[in-house]
């Protein structure tokens, strides 16, 4: 299916409360979702935005934050010396995949009202616990159904967009008008600003990308401010939740979205209204990315004057699993 095929925002059925159902567009069978969008034309085309060479890294260290947000485990890492082999190390790494730079995967968030996952898919449907998978000839399809590995395989590379929103309002007011830390929403107006004033337009199958300042906040925080952020109310900017959002993130079709933030959307929503990665997993199979580390591409950006890149990100390969570390880069 070709994105000039693909159903508008607003011809999508409703689900119950929900506008903008995509269940089945790629098929009752589909597991890939948004992610279908990025063809072998897609990441050829992409592929030309590599001119320099120049490649930048945007996954956070995996320590971090040292003290993880929304209840999540803090990450361990032990180094071990492998005795009567005279020079050899082994590590052991212990994480929760949400703890820090992420996709939030097709299991992760659904319909919490409807007990449903994307594709209608009922919330009892999934095995929770260990799954133990012996023999990789002989898998159980049902056990791992939607697990990020189908995004592992395929992987999510295409054409990159930042629009670096901590640039654009500082540009704008000489200082970041909000805390990244408090709930804030970053609004479509302002969202489609920063795209003008970087030059950007927006193609079908791109990846959008957002850097609204938490890492940077988190880097000019005291470690009291940092070690304090799990007991705190969680509130965190991000974008809005509102229909326009969605149609705007609908109809550019685009693959993937993806912040510097702990949620991407604006945390928590008002009272009364539906979070949004309710329709962007669970209606419409879109990866979210978070905690992606965006300051050394904002400079790259910047001293540029490219906000566009090919995008590369390789989940890790893990048979039903909810998330993962999306070891992503952008390449100039």
């Amino acid at each position: 299916m070709t994105t000039s095929s693909l159903p508008k925002f607003d011809e999508l059925p409703p689900f119950k409360e929900f506008a903008g159902c995509a269940w089945e567009v790629w098929g009752k069978d589909d597991e890939l979702g948004t992610v279908n969008l990025l063809t072998p034309e897609v990441v050829k085309e992409a592929a030309k935005e590599i001119k320099t060479g120049k490649s930048v890294c945007l996954n956070w260290p995996i320590n971090f934050p040292s003290k993880p947000v929304f209840n999540r485990i803090a990450p361990e890492h032990d180094i071990m010396f492998k005795p009567g082999f005279g020079a050899v190390h082994d590590d052991h790494l212990h994480i929760n995949t949400q703890s820090g730079t992420q996709w939030d995967g097709l299991r992760h968030f659904g319909l919490q009202h409807h007990g449903l996952f994307y594709q209608n898919t009922h919330k009892s449907f999934f095995k929770v616990g260990s799954l133990d998978i012996q023999d990789p000839t002989n898998i159980d399809r049902d056990l791992i159904k939607f697990g990020i590995h189908n995004w592992a395989q395929h992987g999510i590379c295409g054409r990159g967009v930042l629009l670096d929103m901590v640039k654009f309002y500082t540009d704008k007011f000489g200082r970041l008008p909000y805390d990244p830390f408090a709930t804030h929403p970053i609004t479509l107006e302002d969202m489609l600003a920063a795209a003008k004033a970087e030059g950007v337009t927006f193609q079908p199958a791109d990846i959008l990308i957002l850097r609204v300042g938490f890492i940077q906040r988190y880097y000019g925080a005291t470690q009291e401010e940092r070690d304090g952020l799990p007991k705190k109310p969680e509130t965190f900017a991000g974008i809005e939740q509102t229909e326009d959002m969605k149609r705007f993130l609908w109809d550019n079709h685009f693959a993937a979205i993806a912040s510097d933030q702990p949620a991407l959307e604006c945390w928590p929503p008002a009272e009364g209204v539906r979070h949004l990665h309710s329709t962007l997993i669970g209606l419409w199979g879109m990866p979210i990315g978070e905690f992606f580390d965006l300051e050394a591409l904002s400079k790259q950006c910047a001293e540029t004057g490219r906000y566009t890149f090919f995008f590369s990100s390789w989940p890790l390969n893990v048979l039903g699993g909810v998330a993962s570390p999306p070891n992503a880069a952008a390449y100039f």
